[in-house]
């Protein structure tokens, strides 16, 4: 398959990526069509919908082998399940499915069409595949049961962040990153009250601890990119 598209958003690196799509509504990005796909009327119509299925690729969780199971976050990362009951991106073909929320198709741009999205799981750069309409009677299952999906421990965390850092981070990036905090972007099995984490977000690298059920941002830096490190054996 050719990738149509990329998509350009505050995640440098695959730390602090939302475990799922839509779990942080205010995460904006702009999805970008590659030159011979910059066609306007190919997103003819794409406007009267309100959200959108991405088809891509985890481009950053490529490997040669593949194994029948994996070890999801969401159970500690000790708990192996089946490939297929779990969307671990490490699968005989990396590919990824998000449901986001459609913004603005815009038109104007020396790009277009851009496409704006909110709550998107992708990494900046992620190539995409395709793209399709969110259609709610035939994808919306409210009777659908999600398995261990729906057990697992799922927390949000109090977010203590001081003023004079969050105004090293751009106005309209700081609800979309207090909110990314607050769904505790940690491994499941970690829980170090001792432990720093830096978590790269935009152009900066923040820097916080977290003890119990709050968060504490204790430094930003400028962002530089370390060499790609081998991913780990878990999913999403």
């Amino acid at each position: 398959m050719i990738p149509i598209a990329h998509i350009e958003n505050d995640f440098p690196t695959k730390f602090g990526i939302p475990r799922q799509s839509g779990r942080v509504g205010a995460l904006k990005a702009r999805i970008v069509f590659e030159p011979e796909y910059r066609n306007v009327d190919a997103c003819r119509g794409l406007e009267e919908f309100s959200h959108i299925w991405l088809i891509w690729e985890f481009s950053e969780a490529k490997r040669t082998k593949w194994s029948p199971t994996v070890r999801p976050p969401r159970l500690g990362g000790n708990v192996r399940k089946g490939v297929f009951a779990t969307r671990s991106p490490f699968r005989p073909n990396s590919i990824g499915l998000s449901c986001v929320k459609l913004e603005k198709v815009a038109l104007d741009e020396p790009d277009s069409p851009v496409l704006y999205v909110e709550g998107a799981d992708l990494m900046n750069g992620t190539p995409i595949f395709d793209i399709k309409p969110y259609i709610p009677y035939a994808d919306c299952h409210p009777e659908a049961t999600g398995s261990f999906t729906e057990y697992s421990k799922d927390h949000h965390l109090n977010v203590e962040f001081p003023q004079e850092l969050l105004e090293k981070i751009p106005g309209e990036s700081r609800e979309a990153l207090i909110a990314v905090l607050a769904d505790d972007p940690r491994p499941a099995y970690q829980n170090d009250p001792e432990r720093s984490y830096g978590m790269p977000f935009g152009e900066k690298d923040i820097h916080f601890r977290v003890e119990g059920d709050i968060l504490r941002v204790y430094n930003v830096t400028d962002f530089v990119k370390k060499q790609q490190e081998s991913p780990a054996d878990c999913g999403k």
